[in-house]
């Protein structure tokens, strides 16, 4: 069975990505495996004074480091453990019965892509371990996630609440149907208000498709809110969510078209870092 995989780290952002793993759990009726990966921290400094003190002394404080290293590396996996412990506890606590804790050295989005044929959804906080509590940074792997992951990737931001709604970017091309179809098809969606907003571009007879769009959606039981608007793309749609204030976002990466390298790439780091609410990338 196909699990959500859930990237967890010890940082501030951890209970949200805790609680949305949950969320999605419940509404895809799948499991939860939290995942903790040990990545290799750089050493600095052991070979640099290799000319400046003898070699007994330097043989002794390798030893020395070595030593420091395995202890360091014994007191990572410790608290790795107690994290995956408290996380799976919360978990169960609100009514998840199936529940994995797993484990792995190196990195991140190189796990995601081992664990493939396990997974159903990717759920990561938008930041992790090292920024301090700002949550306008963006974690280092959150872009290489992105373009590397074939499964839907949930990205959650400081905090997460239950969503009653969410809104699609719809652009009229190919692209935007198959996002549409995604979401149709894989549940976790099913029950919220959706907004279908169109940016004008130069897509011919855009705003007829956003009505076949919206119609679609109806048939397929979604309550529906359509809008047509103008403007900058990035300020046209936080203006739009914020006015009416959208809980998630969701994305389509499929294609090279204009929406999609605003959403893959130096535009994509832009709306995730002034974005306060969750972002699903559909691949």
């Amino acid at each position: 069975m196909t699990k959500i995989m859930t990237c967890v780290d010890g940082s501030a952002i951890t209970d949200a990505v805790t609680d949305a793993a949950i969320w999605a759990s419940k509404k895809l009726n799948k499991p939860i495996c939290f995942l903790h990966t040990l990545e290799k921290e750089q050493q600095h400094g052991a070979d640099d004074f290799s000319g400046a003190i003898g070699l007994g002394a330097r043989s002794a404080l390798l030893e020395e480091m070595t030593l420091l290293d395995e202890k360091r590396g014994k007191i990572a996996l410790q608290l790795g453990k107690e994290l995956l412990n408290t996380v799976s506890q919360k978990a169960h606590s609100a009514g998840v019965k199936d529940v994995e804790m797993m484990q792995r050295h190196g990195d991140i989005v190189d796990a995601t892509e081992d664990l493939y044929d396990k997974t159903r959804l990717i759920v990561v906080g938008r930041c992790g371990e090292g920024h301090d509590g700002n949550f306008s940074a963006l974690g280092s792997h959150v872009e290489t996630l992105l373009r590397k992951a074939c499964h839907p990737v949930l990205i959650v931001p400081a905090k997460f609440n239950l969503p009653s709604s969410f809104m699609v970017a719809y652009d009229g091309r190919d692209t935007a149907d198959i996002a549409l179809q995604k979401v149709i098809e894989g549940g976790l969606l099913h029950g919220l208000h959706c907004h279908l907003v169109s940016v004008k571009n130069n897509e011919t007879e855009l705003k007829d498709k956003l009505d076949l769009a919206k119609q679609r959606m109806q048939d397929e039981g979604f309550t529906v809110s359509s809008a047509f608007i103008e403007g900058d793309i990035h300020q046209s749609l936080m203006q739009y969510k914020t006015a009416n204030k959208i809980d998630l976002m969701v994305m389509g990466a499929f294609a090279h078209s204009k929406l999609r390298r605003f959403f893959v790439g130096s535009n994509t780091l832009k709306m995730l870092e002034h974005c306060d609410v969750p972002l699903i990338v559909l691949r």
